[in-house]
């Protein structure tokens, strides 16, 4: 069997509907991935992510790595275990806090010193060290640890974040490939997928995705986009460096994004995304609702939940969505909780905003099944100002 199966392709443009196998069950794609960062996704249950519709989770090395610890969780028997998900995990490498933890963090060949804020001491995150954590944590998919630079990207230093990815890269397959052979792995049906860099500049994407083709990876990421660059120049990445990949091979968007990033990606040939912004807006009163334009156009919109003009009113959040917010209580009640700093209303928002997300990628599945992408491409925005 095929690690991926690419079971329709849109004839308009990239999209394309798959299955990708692994140890913990198969996996639809396009798919948006939750954000469990600690081995869990904020307030809600494992039972109620499997309920909506959630296929894999995404939990971070780094974080996991300080607290509690990769060896626990190898002990408890891997982070299916620990935090009871009967589903696929994919794990990141590090990478990101390379990126965001700059304050805290020293970037060298060997690797990347941290200062851990939990306690102050100093650890070096190698490439080895990185692909032996999440061995620990037994995810599904594993990436390698990557450097990139923040925007405005300066073309001489993407040279060396993509010269040092590569380096990293040989190292950290040599890791994973003894590991799986002579070690004694949580999951030994763990991938490790390369990742490509280059920001926005064509000629290194290119390289760069060329680099990880040759090193033999079956999947890979897209990174260092979401950091602060215009719109149209991350597309422009992601268009430049999947032509460079295999075409039989899933392909991940790191951190992105919004509803209307997300049907873009899925345009330009990526499978799987991720995103801390339905979880992280829910916690601030902010949620997506479904909306038509006038003209009949498709999309979303976005609402403040603790605006006054929603104190008194007594309708669903969306009467659209079959979430337990919205089946079961009013804004009105919603507003209360979220000023009130009630848990209760951060988990409702947490709870609509990712049904919000899978319902999406239902909707973009069944689109490309029943050969209809292109008008979904063509007339799904974010409606907010209308």
């Amino acid at each position: 069997m095929a690690y991926f199966d690419i079971l329709k392709k849109d004839e308009k443009s990239k999209a394309r509907n798959g299955v990708i196998h692994t140890a913990h069950g198969d996996i639809q794609t396009p798919m948006f991935l939750p954000i469990g960062t600690q081995g869990t996704v904020k307030t809600v249950t494992s039972e109620e992510l499997k309920f909506w519709g959630a296929q894999m989770i995404l939990a971070n090395t780094y974080h996991l790595w300080q607290r509690p610890g990769d060896g626990l969780i190898y002990k408890a028997g891997g982070l299916h275990k620990f935090m009871n998900w009967k589903g696929p995990i994919f794990t990141d490498s590090g990478g990101f806090q390379v990126y965001s933890l700059a304050k805290m963090r020293k970037v060298m060949e060997v690797g990347v010193m941290f200062q851990f804020d939990l306690d102050g001491r100093q650890e070096i995150l190698t490439p080895e060290k990185s692909v032996d954590i999440q061995a620990n944590l037994g995810s599904d998919i594993a990436l390698i640890l990557d450097d990139f630079p923040g925007y405005p990207f300066e073309h001489e230093r993407s040279v060396q974040s993509i010269e040092l990815t590569k380096r990293w890269a040989e190292r950290a397959v040599r890791e994973h490939s003894n590991i799986m052979k002579n070690g004694d792995p949580i999951n030994p049906g763990q991938k490790l997928w390369g990742i490509v860099q280059g920001a926005s500049f064509p000629d290194l994407r290119e390289r760069s995705a060329k680099d990880m083709t040759e090193l033999g990876f079956e999947g890979f990421a897209i990174g260092g986009v979401a950091v602060g660059e215009p719109h149209d120049e991350m597309m422009k990445a992601i268009e430049v460096a999947i032509p460079h990949l295999p075409e039989t091979a899933p392909k991940h968007l790191l951190g992105v994004g919004t509803p209307f990033d997300i049907v873009q990606g899925v345009a330009r040939g990526c499978d799987t995304f991720d995103c801390v912004i339905p979880t992280r807006e829910a916690r601030h009163g902010r949620l997506y609702i479904a909306k038509r334009s006038e003209d009949g156009k498709e999309g979303y919109e976005t609402i403040d939940i603790r605006l006054e003009k929603y104190k008194e009113d007594f309708s669903p959040v969306d009467a659209t969505c079959n979430c337990y917010l919205c089946l079961n209580h009013t804004k009105a009640y919603l507003r209360h909780l979220i000023k009130s700093d009630e848990v209760l209303g951060t988990r409702l928002t947490t709870m609509h905003n990712l049904r919000f997300y899978i319902n999406l990628m239902e909707k973009i599945r069944t689109a490309i099944q029943h050969d209809y992408f292109d008008e979904v491409l063509e007339n799904y925005r974010d409606l907010s100002d209308t």
